[in-house]
C-alpha cells in the first residue's frame, strides 16, 4: 500500500451477507488453512480494496450452520462505491458466500455491538422419510413432534435468564446472562419452525434450547421440566443439541436510524412468491 493511499480517511462500512454454512468451517477465521467465511469474505473484500481488510460480524455461527441476514463491518482507506462492495466482493466470493448490500456507516458503528437483537431460525422435519435434497439445510427426526407442547414450553424461556443449562462446555462468554424476546414453535407444511430473537445467544444456545424443547415434543419430559433445567443451571441435565444444519442467522436488528436495507430474511425454500413467510411473522 503506497504511503498516499494510507493517508487517506478511513471509511467504515457495513454489508449484509447470506452463506451456506454446510461448505465452511464456521464463520471465524481459524488460520490459513480452515474454510471459513470470514477467510473467504476479507480475501475478496482485500482484493477490491486493494488492502487487507478485517471484519467484525454481529454473530459468529458455528460449522453447518447458515446466515440469511448476516452483518459484518470492516474500515478501509480504498474509495469505492457500495455497488463496488457487492458486486467487486461477489466475484471473487467463493460458491455459498453472498454479498446482498454494502452501506457507509459512522466510525463508532459496530456490528457485534450496535445490534439490538440477533434473530434464529431453525428448521426441522419430523415424521416422514428424509429428503435427499435438502439434508444440508434442514435436520430431520423420525418422530412425529407436538408443536403445541413445544410451543408453551418455549415460553419458559421468554425473558431474562441465565442460560448456563443451554450453553457449549467451551463458551468464553463473560455472562450466561441473555434476554429472549419472543420465541415460537410451529409447524409449517412438512417443516417445523423454532422462531427465537434475543438480545444475544451463547455458543450452542439455540442448538441446546430447540433439543431439549424436542424432548418435550416426543413427551419424554414436560414445560415445568424445562423450567427445572433453566433453573439448575447445568448444562448436563439438558437434552442433547440438534444437528447444526437446520439453523439459520435471519435477522440483525440495530437502531433505524442507520437506515439498514435489510430485515427478516427467512430461510429461502420456505419463502413465497411475494417473498414472505406469512406463517412464520413475528410474535407481537
Amino acid at each position: 500500500m503506497s504511503a498516499s493511499f494510507a493517508q487517506r480517511p478511513v471509511q467504515r462500512w457495513a454489508l449484509g451477507i447470506e452463506y451456506d454454512g454446510s461448505a465452511f468451517h464456521g464463520f471465524q477465521r481459524q488460520g490459513h488453512e480452515a474454510n471459513t467465511v470470514q477467510g473467504a469474505l476479507e480475501a475478496a473484500l482485500s482484493f477490491v480494496a486493494d488492502e487487507a481488510i478485517k471484519i467484525v460480524c454481529a454473530g459468529r455461527t458455528d460449522t453447518g450452520v447458515h446466515a440469511t441476514a448476516q452483518v459484518v463491518h470492516f474500515d478501509t482507506h480504498a474509495s469505492r462505491s457500495p455497488n463496488a462492495w457487492v458486486r467487486g466482493g461477489n466475484s471473487r466470493c467463493p460458491d455459498g458466500v453472498v454479498v446482498l448490500w454494502a452501506q457507509a456507516v459512522p466510525s463508532d458503528f459496530s456490528a457485534r455491538f450496535s445490534a439490538r437483537q440477533r434473530r434464529y431460525t431453525y428448521v426441522l422435519g419430523d415424521g416422514s422419510t428424509p429428503s435427499a435434497i435438502d439434508r444440508a439445510f434442514v435436520t430431520h427426526t423420525m418422530e412425529r413432534l407436538d408443536t403445541s407442547s413445544m410451543q408453551l414450553a418455549a415460553q419458559v424461556l421468554v425473558g431474562e435468564h441465565d442460560f448456563s443449562s443451554f450453553r457449549a462446555a467451551g463458551c468464553q462468554a463473560r455472562s450466561p446472562v441473555r434476554r429472549i424476546a419472543t420465541f415460537t414453535v410451529r409447524r409449517y407444511g412438512a417443516c417445523i419452525l423454532f422462531d427465537v430473537t434475543a438480545n444475544a445467544f451463547l455458543q450452542h444456545m439455540v442448538r441446546n434450547l430447540v433439543g431439549s424443547l424436542c424432548l418435550v415434543g416426543t413427551g419424554e419430559i414436560t414445560a415445568a421440566r424445562i423450567a427445572a433445567i433453566l433453573a439448575q443451571k447445568d448444562r448436563r441435565i439438558a437434552g442433547p443439541a440438534a444437528a447444526a444444519v437446520g439453523l439459520y442467522l435471519t435477522q440483525v436488528v440495530y437502531d433505524a436510524d442507520y437506515g439498514f436495507p435489510m430485515s427478516y430474511r427467512p430461510p429461502w425454500f420456505l419463502v413465497g412468491s411475494d417473498g414472505v413467510l406469512l406463517d412464520c411473522a413475528p410474535s407481537s
